[in-house]
């Protein structure tokens, strides 16, 4: 079984909390950034290692045998508060729920420090010149510094669509396609009904 993929809920918020302020009282805000580093670090690692992964969402490997493991991978990698973090998700067996905590503590930094963040698709990658435009125009509309995701998809004709947060702005071509086609779909169903309308006008006419 992998890791629980899922949004935070109320008790991934309580310990991304507890986290953020220990951070933040052991080193400001480059200590809960260099915390977040480490964490999404490993979030990595658990995507392109299933072993791993199984590792620490496994329920049939002991939490004794577990911490042992976490602790001798880990032991001068990461921050030792990060270190003492994951031993403390192990023992309270949450550890498989690791995800949900990150999102919930990169939503805290990010909203402490006045950041937020943006994935960016593009048909084909985009140069620094072209993201850092991005960027200006981002942190100009929304007020805040824009952390950007550049990502492409090749499914994609053109344009780009952006996500922020739980919003999607789509201004590529193939979005605009659609609208395209929808909009003559649209104007050429009120055409036939026009000139239906018309015809049986015409035939009452007639008829009288």
């Amino acid at each position: 079984m992998p890791l629980i993929e899922s949004q935070p809920d109320a008790l991934s918020h309580i310990y991304a909390q507890s986290l953020f302020e220990l951070a933040e009282l052991d080193g400001g805000q480059s200590r809960t950034e260099e915390i977040l580093d480490e964490l999404e670090n490993i979030l990595e690692i658990t995507r392109s290692d299933h072993q791993f992964n199984e590792f620490l969402a496994s329920r049939v490997l002991s939490i004794a045998s577990r911490k042992a493991s976490i602790t001798n991978i880990f032991t001068g990698k990461v921050s030792d508060l990060t270190l003492r973090f994951l031993l403390v998700l192990n023992e309270k067996n949450r550890i498989s729920h690791l995800v949900p905590i990150v999102a919930a503590y990169d939503a805290l930094v990010q909203a402490q420090f006045g950041r937020i963040e943006v994935d960016v698709f593009t048909a084909s990658p985009i140069g620094s010149t072209e993201l850092n435009l991005i960027k200006d125009r981002l942190q100009k509309v929304l007020g805040k510094q824009p952390v950007v995701h550049p990502y492409t998809d090749e499914a994609m004709i053109g344009g780009i669509k952006m996500q922020i947060g739980d919003k999607l702005i789509d201004a590529s071509i193939a979005s605009r396609l659609r609208k395209l086609q929808q909009q003559i779909q649209n104007q050429g169903g009120d055409r036939l009904r026009s000139v239906a309308h018309k015809a049986i006008e015409k035939k009452d006419e007639q008829s009288d």
